[in-house]
């Protein structure tokens, strides 16, 4: 009877702790490559250690990124570095905690001799976001390039990457600018991958990194997207630093598994590709760095962004206080 009774209570207990209820924590992020460890550590429970069950929430534009900011219960947040900056210096209370895409735009061309964004005067471009991070990137090099956004070239604006995406393979237009995954999956799309074949419709132009590098002088990277935690942090700090200490590990283990990564993205943003987006991986400047160690980075970035056009962060650069 009493072996009856013990093991009655080892199931109840079992039972018992598979059903604790945890603290429900959410995490909001675009599409882009950005948001995709967070899948890996959804996956992996990564935060039961103190009891937290992460839920990814999506965002497709500035306005529900707004939305969510000002309205709902998310806390990490997956953003542009300047929209950070720009929800900082209107009195929202947000905090950059690393910078993690340092190198994700490029041109797409069926033009295999376009070779610096100049080459591309005079001809007509597909563009994702206006007034977005690809699109403030873009006219920072063509300006420094001593040409005219506006005068020099025909911009055509779509509302997601990839509607322009979908614009260049359809043919609409001939050269586009596109973020990482857009640019594997057209050139999978088309047919024109891998680059070895003899005529690809498609061909990978300028990246705006190294364009970036060689026009202001600096190192082939831009500081573009990260992690930021919306509210207060005080008392969060032990959540914090397991959370980055956990996407850390899911980003170095995105990079170092391709073909697994883009399967299992797949399965919760299903309007990526899984060829294109495993592509993808190799492209794109991928390491977390906190928001410390990113801030000359970061204030060499929004301190062009706010000569050109100060409203692209708020009207000024953000305090100190804003880098975790």
């Amino acid at each position: 009877m009493k072996n009856i009774f013990a093991i009655f209570c080892l199931f109840l207990a079992v039972f018992l702790n598979a059903n604790e209820t945890k603290e429900k924590l959410v995490v909001a992020g675009p599409f882009a490559s950005v948001s995709h460890p967070i899948m890996h550590m959804i996956k992996e429970d990564a935060l039961k250690d103190i009891g937290v069950q992460i839920e990814f929430k999506l965002w497709k534009n500035p306005d529900e990124l707004r939305a969510l900011v000002l309205n709902s219960d998310v806390k990490f947040i997956a953003t542009p570095t300047n929209v950070a900056a720009n929800l900082f210096n209107k009195g929202v209370d947000i905090k950059i905690l690393n910078v993690s895409i340092w190198g994700i735009l490029g041109m797409v061309s069926r033009n295999p001799n376009l070779k610096t964004l100049a080459d591309f005067k005079g001809k007509e471009i597909a563009v994702p976001f206006r007034e977005d991070m690809p699109d403030i990137v873009f006219k920072e090099l063509i300006k420094k390039s001593g040409l005219d956004p506006k005068k020099d070239f025909k911009l055509i604006y779509s509302s997601n990457p990839i509607d322009t995406m979908q614009s260049l393979i359809l043919r609409q237009v001939d050269h586009a600018l596109l973020a990482e995954p857009a640019i594997s999956m057209a050139l999978r799309k088309t047919g024109s991958f891998p680059l070895k074949l003899i005529a690809p419709d498609l061909y990978r132009s300028v990246d705006l990194q190294k364009e970036w590098g060689r026009l202001f002088k600096t190192e082939a990277k831009i500081p573009q997207a990260g992690m930021s935690f919306l509210g207060e942090t005080k008392g969060k700090e032990e959540l914090i630093k397991r959370f980055m200490e956990e996407y850390d590990k899911s980003l170095l283990w995105y990079k170092n598994n391709p073909k697994e990564a883009a399967k299992l993205v797949v399965k919760t943003l299903p309007m990526l590709k899984e060829d294109g987006l495993a592509d993808s991986i190799a492209h794109v400047n991928l390491q977390s760095i906190s928001a410390k160690d990113s801030q000359k980075d970061l204030e060499f970035f929004f301190e062009i962004l706010k000569q050109s056009n100060s409203k692209l962060i708020g009207g000024k650069l953000p305090e100190t206080s804003i880098y975790f």
